[in-house]
């Protein structure tokens, strides 16, 4: 017998049964005609496919669902495949997967596809979901899998099966095109029928720039119409707020070839964000009992052997050589941190000690993944190493989760967090990972948050606690994490001396709030679309003359608010109002102050915000105090005030 999540009694599983026979014995009208394939525990099933025997309970997969959208969008990248093979037959197919909010498949072919290539392909795949061809699910032996693909010169795919275990494998088949899939698919084209390419960029086979360059390219599926536009709309809205291109129309930071790929230059504008930042970070690490530390560029190679980075790590590290010896630059700054703890002998009252470093790091990023400020090879990190006694472990965890709320508040971040496991390359026991993944979960549970697993992706020393921002456009970013290390104190001999006079091994705990100020900068741009709150715009206000006559004027009310530590700049040039004022709302400076022979006479200005809103005449002081009231307003909600703190 099995049960039909949503139907009201159990029915007999006879052998050989399909997915829909099941479904179609149990459910009814509507139900019926939204499922696209059925689950059984963590396995998905095609509609067409027999379901395993062992099966308990089975559930439709209705189109709508997430999970019926991944089957959606692989098929999707299934039927843009045909559709390039259709048109561009000497184009080479390797894998296509769905990815969030949509799919990509990369192909190998002799130039770049374009926009207009773009628009064929569509065109092709409009065509075929016309003809609502059946997806049909094969399978066969690893070998007879070869022979397919050899005849159709389609060596990634040989490659692919090279490498598999399975004896059997299964492709898929929809008209006359094949392809190796594990599958599920819809039961055929014609289900799709809301889908949009959106893109193309370049990626080296298996992420190796020393195999070939492919051709990416990216599309998108929904269920409705409506969901898609939506989705397109989303889209459009972040390439506007692209904070590449927003860097340079606000002048904030650039790349240079000359100075090498990954590497930022910070303009006058964007080294102050940087600066009022880390100065923020720095002052609310004191506040919170971390003391600030700095180590060297530089460590000698046999430290890094010994952390076990040189083995887990050293294809994403430089090296250089001193007097004929290796060094590796570093890639994370926890070395010095232990290096801090070991130079003088610690006892259980010294714990915890929490180390904060502001620490330029280096990695050697491949070329095809770099993106502006979000992957850099040179970048900064809010490092930071908590070392304490196992039983401070779960306080000392809750902590630096408490610090990333309120930070994140700060900045009107939602997020999500996932707990990342044990992954294949580690150092350490089983016992430490155990222990270690313990503590993250107690600490997470006894703050009752909410969190998800994701298998394998724990650094290589510890498992993490990864906190993933949401920004305005619902986009998900990796910024802050906490991670929990038993190995590299035992590595490093670290101790400290108990109450019984015993020496004992601490925990560490690496973390950062922000992540890398690059990364989270590029995020910040984009999530604000530009328009950083005052407290962290690089221009508070411009001050700007109506004629000749307030030249003077304006520069002395220029520099009373600078004195009270308001960021001015003054525009005295002899362009007309209008047009001065639409410049600075395009740079998004939060406040536009005019003076004209009415506000000389008065001894105030007229003030502006970045939204066109028009507040009038007011007094220096008022001016100063509302720009003041603004730059607080964020750290209400922690009960801080941003001019006492900071």
């Amino acid at each position: 017998m099995v049960k039909v999540s949503g139907a009201p009694e159990e029915i007999q599983l006879s052998a050989g049964a399909t997915c829909r026979e099941i479904l179609s014995k149990a459910l009814s009208g509507k139900k019926i005609k939204e499922a696209v394939a059925c689950r059984c525990e963590d396995r998905l099933y095609d509609l067409s496919s027999e379901v395993d025997e062992q099966c308990t309970v089975i559930e439709p997969v209705p189109l709508s669902s997430p999970e019926g959208l991944k089957v959606l969008r692989h098929s999707a990248a299934h039927i843009m495949a045909q559709a390039v093979k259709d048109i561009f037959p000497s184009a080479k197919v390797t894998i296509g997967p769905d990815i969030e909010h949509g799919f990509y498949y990369d192909f190998d072919y002799e130039r770049p596809f374009t926009p207009e290539d773009l628009e064929k392909i569509e065109a092709e795949m409009a065509r075929s979901i016309a003809r609502d061809q059946s997806f049909e699910r094969v399978v066969m032996s690893r070998e007879e899998a070869k022979k397919i693909f050899l005849d159709l010169n389609e060596t990634y795919k040989l490659e692919i099966l090279d490498e598999l275990e399975e004896e059997q494998v299964s492709l898929y088949r929809h008209g006359d095109f094949i392809d190796l899939c594990r599958g599920p698919h819809l039961p055929s084209t014609g289900y799709v029928k809301s889908f949009k390419l959106t893109s193309v960029a370049g990626a080296y086979w298996r992420g190796d720039e020393k195999r070939p360059m492919l051709q990416r390219i990216y599309g998108t599926a929904f269920a409705s119409d409506k969901d898609l536009k939506k989705h397109l709309a989303r889209l459009e809205e972040a390439r506007k707020r692209d904070h590449r291109k927003l860097g340079a129309q606000l002048d904030l930071f650039s790349f240079s070839e000359e100075a090498g790929p990954g590497m930022p230059i910070f303009h006058p504008k964007g080294a102050l964000i940087r600066t009022i930042l880390e100065d923020f970070e720095r002052k609310e690490h004191l506040r919170r009992g971390y003391q600030i530390v700095q180590g060297p560029q530089i460590l000698r190679k046999e430290l890094w052997e010994k952390s076990g980075h040189y083995d887990n790590y050293r294809e994403n590290m430089y090296f250089t050589h001193i007097d004929e010896q290796a060094y590796g630059v570093k890639p994370m700054n926890c070395l010095s941190h232990m290096l801090v703890y070991k130079s003088r002998l610690r006892s259980y009252r010294d714990l915890p000690l929490r180390y904060f470093e502001l620490g330029r790091v280096h990695r050697h990023e491949k070329s095809g993944v770099l993106h502006g400020l979000l992957r850099v090879r040179e970048f900064t990190q809010d490092d930071a190493h908590i070392l304490c006694r196992p039983d401070q472990l779960q306080e000392e965890i809750t902590g630096v989760v408490n610090f990333v709320r309120d930070i994140m508040g700060i900045f009107g971040f939602e997020y999500v967090v996932e707990v990342s496991t044990r992954p294949e390359k580690s150092i350490g026991t089983g016992d430490a990972w155990e222990k270690a993944t313990a503590a993250l979960t107690s600490a997470l549970d006894a703050l009752d948050m909410p969190y998800g697993i994701n298998p394998g992706d724990g650094a290589f020393y510890g498992p993490k606690i990864d906190i993933k921002l949401k920004d305005a456009l619902d986009r998900k970013w990796q910024c802050a994490t906490v991670q929990c290390d038993f190995t590299l104190p035992e590595r490093f001999d670290l101790t400290y001396t108990g109450e019984d006079g015993r020496k004992y091994r601490p925990v560490m705990l690496h973390r950062v709030v922000l992540g890398a100020i690059e990364r989270f900068l590029g995020v910040l741009i984009e999530h604000y679309g530009g328009a950083f709150p005052t407290w962290l715009a690089p221009v508070q206000a411009r001050i700007m003359n109506i004629t000749d006559a307030q030249a003077g004027y304006l520069h002395d009310c220029a520099d009373r608010l600078r004195r009270m530590g308001i960021r001015v700049e003054v525009d005295d040039r002899n362009e007309k109002l209008g047009y001065k004022v639409r410049e600075a709302q395009m740079e998004k400076i939060p406040y536009v102050l005019v003076a004209g022979d009415q506000e000389v006479q008065e001894s105030g200005l007229n003030v502006r915000l970045r939204g066109g809103k028009n507040l009038g005449l007011m007094s220096i002081q008022e001016v100063a105090d509302l720009i003041f009231e603004d730059m607080d307003e964020p750290f209400k909600k922690g009960g801080m005030s941003y001019r006492y703190l900071y």
